[in-house]
Parts: C-alpha cells; sequence; structure tokens
C-alpha cells in the first residue's frame, strides 16, 4: 500500500508521518518548496510533541519521503489524501475550498488510469465535498478508476500523534465496497486494537466533524457564561464544573472556564457551521451564539485587564504569560493572546510577552511588544502579569521571585492557574475567572 499525502499542514505532516509508522510507503506533497526542502533536511516547521523524532525514525526507514512533484506519487499511490488547508472566507466565514479544488484537479492530472485509486478527504470540508471532488476528478479524466472517501481528522494539537495512534474513533465516509476495503486495510493496525470505526456515508461523515468541534466549543463558551454568572453571585465555577461533570450525560473535558477558544479548528468550524445552515435552510442558532459569545469573551479578558489595573493601563508594564491559543502548541491563530494585547496597547499599556514555544509566531501578528526570554524577565518591571495560556511550566513560577521583580504585585490568573489564598498571602491583588 502507498500513499500519497497532498498537503504537508499540520494534519498532513503529522498524518502521513503516522500512516508511515504503520508500515505504509508515504510520500508527502506540497507546493512550498522551502517548506519542503526543510523536511528533507528533518527540519519541522511546526512544534509538536513527538512528531520530529517520529519523521526522523520514518524518513530512515525509507517509508516517509518529502517532494514538491505530486504526479509520480500520486501514479503509483493506493491513497491519496487530500489534507490541504481550508481557511473561513475573510467575507463571509465559509470554508475556502480553493485549495481543495486546486489539489483534487492536480491530483486527476496525474492519476494512472489503470490502476485503482482511491482519493480520500482528510482536510475539514462541507459537507457535499466529497462529492464535488468526485465531480472534478471526474470531469478532468472520465476514464480514471477512483473512489472518493472522507476521513476527517480529529487531531487535538500537543497530542496529536498520540490522537493519530489511540484515537476515540475512526470515521470513514464511503460510496463503494472497494474504497470501505481500502481505507480499513490503511487503518488495520487500529481495527486490530478495537478502534471503534464509524462507516458512513461521505456526507456524515463531514457532518460528524463539524459537529463534534462545534459541540465543543458550545461547552467551553458554556462555562465561560457560568463563571461570568458565578462571579456575581459567590459561585466557584470549578467546581460548578466538577459538579456538572460527574455526570456521565455531561463529562468534565472541555468544562474548564478561561478567555474562550482559539486555534485552527473551532473558530474557522463554527463560523463554517453557522454558513452551511444559512445555506440550507436549517439555521444553527445555537453556534451562531457561539461564535458572538466567544468573540466578545476574548476582548472582555481585555476589560478585566484594565479592571483589574484600577480601571486604567495608560502608561503600565502589562506581562503577558502564553501567547499560543494552548499549551504544547506553537499555533497562534485566533488566540485569545492575540486580541487581548491589542486592546491593552490601545489603552496605552506597554506590554512584554512571553510563551515557551509560539514568541516567533506571535511576532509576526503583533507589533510594539516587549518579548522576554523567560517568565520572570516579562514580569521585571511589570504593574499586572496576566497568565493567558496554561503552560505546565507557568503552574510552578516561583511567585514570590515573580513578585519581586514586579513593580506593583497585581495577577490577573485567566486559566485559574493558582489558589486565591496562596497568591493573597504572597501580596497580589490576585484576579481569577469565575471564582467570586
Amino acid at each position: 500500500m502507498r500513499i500519497a499525502m497532498v498537503g504537508t499542514g499540520y494534519v498532513g505532516l503529522v498524518s502521513g508521518a503516522c500512516f508511515a509508522e504503520f508500515g505504509f510507503a508515504v510520500t508527502c506533497v506540497d507546493t512550498d518548496a522551502e517548506k519542503v526542502a526543510r523536511l528533507q533536511k528533518g527540519d519541522i516547521p511546526i512544534y509538536e510533541p513527538g512528531l520530529a523524532p517520529l519523521v526522523a525514525k520514518q524518513a530512515a526507514a525509507g517509508r516517509l519521503a518529502f517532494t514538491t512533484d505530486l504526479a509520480p506519487a500520486v501514479a503509483v499511490a493506493n491513497a491519496v489524501f487530500i489534507a490541504v488547508g481550508t481557511p473561513a472566507r475573510a467575507a463571509d466565514g465559509h470554508a475556502d475550498l480553493s485549495f481543495v479544488h486546486r489539489a483534487a484537479r492536480d491530483i486527476a492530472a496525474a492519476l494512472d488510469p489503470a490502476r485503482p485509486t482511491l482519493v480520500v478527504t482528510k482536510s475539514t470540508v462541507p459537507v457535499g465535498t466529497a462529492r464535488e471532488i468526485e465531480g472534478i476528478i471526474r470531469a478532468e479524466r472520465p476514464e480514471a478508476d477512483f473512489d472518493v472517501a472522507s476521513n476527517p481528522e480529529f487531531l487535538r494539537e500537543g497530542a496529536a500523534v498520540a490522537d493519530f495512534m489511540r484515537p476515540d474513533r475512526v470515521v470513514i465516509g464511503v460510496t463503494s465496497p472497494r474504497a470501505e476495503a481500502t481505507m480499513r486495510a490503511l487503518y488495520r493496525p487500529l481495527y486490530i486494537n478495537e478502534t471503534p470505526m464509524i462507516v458512513t456515508t461521505p456526507e456524515t461523515a463531514e457532518q460528524i466533524k463539524y459537529a463534534a468541534n462545534a459541540f465543543l466549543a458550545t461547552k467551553i463558551t458554556f462555562i465561560n457564561e457560568m463563571a461570568d454568572l458565578c462571579e456575581k453571585t459567590g459561585a466557584n465555577v470549578q467546581d460548578v464544573a466538577r459538579g456538572m461533570g460527574l455526570d456521565g450525560r455531561i463529562g468534565p473535558k472541555f468544562l474548564h472556564a478561561g478567555p474562550g477558544y482559539g486555534g485552527s479548528c473551532f473558530p474557522k468550524d463554527t463560523l463554517a457551521l453557522a454558513q452551511m445552515g444559512r445555506v440550507h435552510g436549517a439555521q444553527q442558532t445555537i453556534v451562531e451564539a457561539v461564535v458572538t459569545a466567544n468573540d466578545a469573551r476574548q476582548r472582555a479578558m481585555a476589560d478585566k485587564v484594565i479592571a483589574a489595573c484600577g480601571g486604567s493601563v495608560q502608561g503600565a508594564r502589562v506581562a503577558v504569560l502564553g501567547l499560543a491559543f494552548k499549551p504544547g502548541t506553537d499555533d497562534v491563530r485566533a488566540a485569545p493572546a492575540l486580541t487581548i494585547i491589542p486592546i491593552l496597547q490601545e489603552a496605552g499599556a506597554r506590554v512584554a510577552a512571553f510563551d515557551p514555544a509560539a514568541t516567533g509566531e506571535a511576532a509576526r501578528h503583533l507589533s510594539g511588544v516587549d518579548f522576554a526570554a523567560d517568565p520572570y524577565a516579562a514580569a521585571e518591571g511589570a504593574d499586572a502579569l496576566v497568565i493567558v495560556t496554561e503552560w505546565n511550566e507557568f503552574r510552578a513560577l516561583d511567585m514570590a521571585r515573580i513578585g519581586a521583580a514586579m513593580r506593583t504585585r497585581r495577577l490577573v490568573d485567566l486559566r485559574n492557574i493558582y489558589k486565591p489564598a496562596d497568591m493573597t498571602a504572597l501580596g497580589f491583588a490576585y484576579t481569577s475567572i469565575g471564582r467570586g
């Protein structure tokens, strides 16, 4: 079994390396020559724990290769995965499928008509896209012998390799027994381990991905609104979340109050799902409310920092810890910090910031920020310290040293990492989320 993975972004690179670990010969294709050259040298362009050694291992074994030349990779492949980006269109929030359509046309041109080939959509795409891809390829190459399938990914940044190797489930959308057989062969190592496999239609597989992400985004938004109410009533949102999560029908995951969701998936997927609802006359009112609430949430966190500073940050030095949208990644797409910091700057603050992995990416989006070498350098002379991302190393800071370095001991903990009593004992004016 030979695989061509079109796209070496987050999904394509992780999936390609993991399929190679399963024992398949994988060629990852990308139009970005500089990125391919880096990958050929073993230089991984994204921060993802465990990925670099896995890529090195499979490349050394001869099972994983990188190229800009799509045609020969597709011509010998049994399965071709489309793993290109589907960003939200700025004008209307719809998923931009231009990269997907281009990949479909390129694949069509490269297919060997004598070789049965399965074309698989790994990118997150609106319902009906698999059928569109089939139509594009059929129009370009009516003589080709191919099937089309949908195989959405459920990879968490920071745990993507483990998620691929030990997933909760594998979702496969197919229209023929041959396509199903090929997909089962590709995931045979997981099937042996009794990983649940949902075999359904391409349309259902595509909708499962959006429904799952939208529901998780809804849980985050719900607990954030509960946190706001807890602050007004004196309740503790962490206890509320625990009391809810122990109910087996609800579960504890994604019930952690904070500054709102970000990243490469939830923001664009909730927008795309809302737009799909409008197009098909089935308005997704809950999802639309989640999108609106999350946008407001991130802006409100900047207001929370300003309020903690007495209503003004004019001339103040504010230290921000955490720029990635979550720990374990360098991804800053839709990260709360990228909304909070500019608002603080507009209000007159001078911002210093530190992140263990995402400083380089954040610097491309932020200006006028003093990027510090470590948390203690960021806190030097600060009038307020704001924790935005819950990196593990922020959970064990020497807070006495932090306090001694600051000009004013103000701590705004947007992830509820620390205990209020402990911080008060160290002389901090402490603000957290939803803890009265």
